[in-house]
């Protein structure tokens, strides 16, 4: 993705907390599915499910090439995805963990 050259470290993040709070102000799946649909391209939409619905299948053990097959998502975008739950910020693990409770509490 293209970085605008004259936006600043300091506005970037700004921007980017900005973001995050209006996702944790949604409360229910459907309303934080309605925002991703009207903030992102369907492309990038897609790009972020394919990502996401690979974490489990990364961290279960699952060869690359079996996830392909599986999910016919590029084995580049699930090398990405593998090396960002290795060497990020821990969002995919954290998502992944809440997700699961919640899941568990339901049952």
């Amino acid at each position: 993705m293209k970085r605008r050259a004259d936006t600043d470290e300091k506005t970037t993040s700004l921007a980017q907390q900005s973001l995050a709070l209006a996702l944790a102000g949604l409360t229910e799946p459907e309303e934080v599915r309605a925002f991703l649909v009207d903030l992102c391209t369907p492309a990038e939409l897609e790009a972020m499910a394919d990502r996401w619905r690979v974490v489990p299948l990364i961290l279960k053990g699952v060869p690359y090439r079996e996830i392909h097959e599986l999910t016919e998502v590029s084995v580049t975008t699930i090398g990405r995805v593998a090396r960002t739950l290795e060497t990020g910020t821990g969002g995919y693990a954290t998502a992944l963990r809440r997700q699961q409770s919640r899941g568990a509490a339901s049952h």
